[in-house]
């Protein structure tokens, strides 16, 4: 057991707000960050609709010298992890830096910068590639510029499970704190809007051909058809339960109290993909049963069926229509390994104002899902456990369970 940690901090970048109010005000308002691609002209190719950041100026937030060593997804994540570390109250220089450590998620790396700097050497020759493409396209890149710039010298670690590795590094860190860290800063972030990486989301034959934002990307809809790729992503600050840190945490948002990853049987085995026995295994570790999980965040794939196997792996563990299913996703786009942390904060602030949020109105749910998803309005909830799922591509699954701490 890897015992229970307290969430006291929590930075956002979505593409419906940046920061943690704007991000929960979006949300809960049902507007949404889905427009068309403007990062480059996306007028020849299958799909056009992303879930962008358009209002983030990585100057007003990163010293100038990082500015050109840095890809897009690390530039976000450097401000995430920043303000996360001041919504907790955490000042690493009063701290023992080996105390800290920094675990994140990445599911394509420095996928504009590499590739920018690929463009530079086909076509201008080897001396205009930049020196720091020696490390700027690396999955690990996140945890060490956030390592660096915050002086958090402790256990680092880098996951690479594409939608299921946010949780993942969240289920690290928290057995990073288990053995012994009393801090440590985790999350991801995921951007691949550049032409490379846009023709890499649709080799996966899974995105959206939608050209309505607000149809474009509908998991559990009758008429879903893929999902549209997003940028972003949640940073959290993970303290050992209770917080006892000098000088105190500004608050406690909740707790991380179960965790569990699991693999999919390879193709044309008759065992069931293995989502179900995730979330199983999260309930255990964290000493539940299925009725005390007021909420389901769920992975939300878009893909009919990729979403019929989820409800039947939810309605199959807790009942048919027996408890509520969040699909916040649906505004804002997959994030790659951002989608999972952005789905714990969206959690833990529904375990924390007791609503919600809902899917836009006009769903249609096949009735075979056997699903209660949450649609056109916020519902009201006392509920104190939320579960949150993630599937990567190529069969990994992550469950992750929250718990909200009464009268803390």
């Amino acid at each position: 057991m890897s015992g229970t940690v307290q969430v006291t901090g929590i930075g956002v970048v979505a593409p419906n707000g940046l920061g943690v109010k704007e991000y929960w005000n979006a949300t809960l308002e049902g507007r949404g960050g889905i427009s068309r691609l403007t990062r480059f002209d996306a007028s020849g190719y299958a799909a056009s609709l992303a879930g962008q950041i358009l209002d983030f100026d990585p100057a007003e937030h990163l010293p100038n010298r990082l500015l050109p060593q840095t890809d897009i997804s690390t530039q976000l994540a450097l401000a995430a992890a920043d303000w996360a570390l001041t919504d907790g109250l955490v000042n690493p220089g009063e701290l023992v830096d080996y105390d800290l450590g920094v675990i994140t998620a990445s599911g394509s790396g420095g996928f504009d910068f590499t590739h920018r700097e690929f463009d530079n050497l086909w076509s201008r020759g080897r001396e205009f590639v930049s020196v720091y493409e020696s490390f700027a396209w690396f999955y690990a890149a996140n945890t060490g510029q956030i390592s660096i710039k915050n002086g958090l010298r402790g256990p680092g670690a880098a996951l690479v499970a594409e939608q299921a590795g946010g949780l993942d590094a969240l289920g690290h860190a928290r057995r990073t704190i288990g053995l012994g860290t009393p801090l440590v800063v985790s999350g991801g972030v995921d951007s691949a809007l550049d032409p490379w990486g846009w023709s890499a989301h649709l080799s996966s034959g899974r995105i959206s051909r939608g050209t309505d934002p607000a149809r474009a990307y509908l998991p559990f809809d009758a008429a879903a058809d893929g999902h549209v790729p997003a940028e972003g992503g949640a940073f959290l600050v993970l303290e050992q339960a209770p917080a006892a840190r000098t000088g105190g945490a500004g608050q406690v948002y909740g707790e991380i109290t179960g965790y569990a990853s699991t693999f999919d049987p390879p193709p044309g085995s008759p065992r069931p993909p293995g989502l179900r026995r995730a979330a199983e295994l999260a309930l255990a570790d964290a000493g539940l049963a299925p009725g005390d999980i007021g909420v389901v965040f769920a992975d939300a794939a878009g893909s009919a069926d990729l979403d019929l196997a989820e409800a039947r792996a939810i309605s199959g563990l807790f009942g048919p229509h027996a408890v509520p299913v969040a699909a916040p996703k649906a505004l804002i786009g997959r994030l790659g390994a951002g989608g999972g942390p952005l789905d714990v904060v969206t959690a833990l602030l529904t375990l924390r104002d007791g609503a919600i949020p809902a899917v836009p109105g006009g769903y249609e749910v096949p009735p075979e899902y056997g699903i209660d998803l949450v649609r056109g309005a916020p519902r009201s909830t006392d509920a104190d456990a939320a579960l949150v799922l993630a599937r990567g591509r190529w069969g990994f699954n992550s469950a992750l369970v929250v718990q909200a701490v009464r009268g803390g």
